[in-house]
């Protein structure tokens, strides 16, 4: 009988909801931690719409980050309870729940999310995000203190996102959540999206940070082709909005801003794809696809 028997490494694999009332730093916590952009990002909230899974492997620890819209009240259009939805939905089956602040205030849409995330069946992480734009250092621990008695929470983690401030600590407490398992994904898979989807965000992305004061939420990309020819993607997409003003504001004058939100989504593609891409848009009047439900599922967005 052989007595060398064959090593199986043991490997662990979990989910970890990243959850938060808008624009405190979600997308740009995940982007950070991976490495890699796939959660748009802007100044301006709610601009995550759908549930993005970012995956991180570190040889037998996988790690499956859920990026959610920010849970806000207030809006009643059908993308804005399809977001909520949707962030919700987040906190079912995850090991870890990371409910992410911003350090220099609490809100009522704050106080939303704690009561949600006090049901979670897991361990819930406070993530006190953008510390470094706190003006006194020294109300710090005063503020983590008075925090703390909020709930019982598994740890609280003062973090900066942006400029990659104790990350590396918070993914080690991650880890030790995360439990024994057969990996979900293979070792080299960064998302659970398709290009498309990463296409068509990348390009909304540019949308809000070129126009975020100038055009509101009603706008969606849809992408109508995305062919490999050779070495280069050739994408086509269609940005749609709710009245002829809006496209008026993204177009500009003699088509200056569509070409600069053109210029700006093909470097972040041509990024993220490693290809030379060839990408057009046109813009497209449907008005109230943002409070039609049948037009959110057209265009993507419904629960599974």
């Amino acid at each position: 009988m052989d007595h060398e028997e064959e090593y199986q490494e043991i490997t662990h694999c979990g989910f970890v909801a990243i959850v938060g009332r808008p624009n405190v730093g979600k997308s740009t916590l995940m982007n950070h931690i991976l490495g890699q952009k796939l959660s748009i990002t802007s100044r301006k909230p709610q601009t995550t719409r759908d549930q993005i899974l970012g995956v991180q492997t570190k040889g037998h620890i996988q790690t499956v980050y859920v990026d959610t819209p920010g849970l806000h009240k207030g809006q009643d259009k059908a993308i804005n309870r399809y977001m909520n939805r949707t962030a919700s939905s987040a906190l079912k089956d995850v090991d870890v729940v990371l409910f992410v602040i911003d350090a220099e205030r609490w809100t009522e849409e704050d106080d939303n999310v704690l009561a949600k995330v006090r049901y979670a069946d897991c361990p819930v992480v406070l993530v006190v995000n953008k510390v470094d734009q706190l003006d006194d250092k020294e109300e710090l621990l005063p503020k983590l203190a008075a925090l703390s008695e909020k709930m019982t929470f598994s740890q609280i983690i003062p973090i900066s996102a942006l400029r990659n401030k104790n990350l590396d600590r918070l993914e080690s407490l991650v880890e030790s959540y995360i439990p024994e398992g057969e990996q979900y994904y293979p070792e080299d898979q960064i998302t659970n999206r398709s290009s498309r989807f990463l296409a068509s965000e990348i390009v909304r992305e540019k949308i809000t940070r070129q126009l975020g004061q100038e055009v509101p939420y009603e706008v969606a990309v849809q992408i109508e082709e995305f062919v490999f020819e050779g070495a280069t993607i050739h994408i086509s997409a269609l940005i749609l909005v709710e009245r002829d003003g809006q496209k008026r504001i993204i177009i500009g004058d003699k088509g200056s801003k569509i070409k600069l939100i053109g210029k700006e989504a093909r470097i972040d593609m041509e990024n993220l794809f490693q290809q030379k891409v060839m990408l057009n848009l046109w813009v497209k009047v449907r008005s109230g696809w943002s409070d039609d439900e049948r037009a959110l599922a057209s265009l993507g967005y419904q629960d599974d």
